[in-house]
């Protein structure tokens, strides 16, 4: 199978191109490079250079390639930014979309597959969060990840496309062989601050409110191990390939862990000291997100390697500890 992987060469994106290349699939890598790394796309995928807002440059650069399917990961996904630059996202992330789903038609390519977001929902009315789970989107970024979802939902009942969208909640981790791992040039992830003080690169974390109605008065979220994801993209491709029918799954450990807790196991880990001080709640931030993958689990026979906050912390620390700058390019 040949995959177009857009966005693969950032964080969840490289992982699953590297677990895809492993697999023995035919992939190319189409970014930008304003959020990726170059050193972090694997050396068997081909890749090729360009910005999904410039369709002319799109159709340009993949003329005459005939692709199976593709995976769509490029996206600007920064929360707190979305919120002040609303359309940098709705605007730019449904622009991609737009884009890339117009080139696929026009080139007769009908299996889609979304890496979408928890962010979906903002507020939940329930937990664990199910698909049923009614969406209302947190932020610009999730906004536009659900106008995308919508898009596809419209392509789909044409019978334009068939797709799987997969949420997921807080990726975090490295590749087994800590080869790859998280490098942001604007880094927003718990996990990774925490390892940076660790380090010693940065001074301290901030820990936004400790008065929630959670066990230890910190907000409690969901972490799955990236290359868990990167599984999930892979079983959802391979279901694409035998069957016509389009669906949505969330993706997450199922377990919730404390801001507090992820302290303790980085310092357990590591053996470092993290110093942290308590500053004010964030506008917008519930006291717990926990998934539900029932669904992927029983539809898909996904199940997640990395079951516990230990195991990712640690996968984690191996590369920050060798790589502590991060990729070179």
């Amino acid at each position: 199978m040949k995959v177009l992987v857009t966005g693969g060469a950032g964080y969840i994106g490289s992982h699953t191109v590297k677990k895809l290349c492993e697999l023995g699939f035919d992939v190319t890598v189409l970014d930008n490079l304003c959020l990726g790394h170059v050193d972090a796309i694997d050396k068997n995928a081909t890749f090729v250079q360009a910005d999904l807002l410039d369709k002319n440059g799109i159709h340009r650069k993949l003329a005459n390639q005939k692709f199976d399917a593709v995976i769509h990961f490029a996206a600007n996904s920064l929360v707190g930014e979305s919120v002040e630059k609303p359309m940098k996202y709705i605007g730019d992330n449904v622009q991609m979309a737009v884009n890339l789903l117009g080139w696929m038609q026009e080139n007769n390519i009908n299996k889609f597959i979304l890496s979408s977001t928890a962010n979906l929902f903002g507020k939940p009315n329930k937990i664990p969060i199910d698909e049923d789970t009614e969406i209302i989107p947190g932020s610009p970024y999730g906004e536009s990840k659900y106008i995308i979802e919508r898009m596809l939902a419209c392509l789909g009942g044409s019978n334009k496309i068939t797709y799987t969208s997969l949420r997921y909640f807080n990726a975090a981790g490295a590749y087994k062989d800590a080869s790859i791992g998280e490098d942001h040039k604007i880094e927003t992830h718990l996990i990774p601050l925490v390892i940076q003080v660790a380090l010693g690169k940065r001074d301290k974390i901030t820990i936004f409110g400790d008065d929630y109605e959670t066990k230890d008065g910190t907000c409690i979220r969901d972490y799955v191990h990236v290359s868990d994801l990167a599984t999930a993209h892979i079983l959802a491709l391979k279901h694409l390939g035998d069957n016509n029918s389009s669906t949505v799954y969330n993706l997450g450990s199922g377990n919730g862990y404390s801001v507090k807790e992820v302290v303790d196991a980085v310092q357990k880990i590591t053996g470092k000291a993290v110093k942290y001080e308590v500053g004010n709640r964030r506008a917008g931030d519930p006291p717990m997100l926990i998934a539900s993958s029932n669904k992927i689990k029983k539809e898909l026979g996904w199940v997640p390697k990395y079951d516990n906050l230990e195991k990712i912390i640690s996968s984690a620390w191996e590369w920050h500890k060798n790589n502590p700058n991060g990729f070179r390019h």
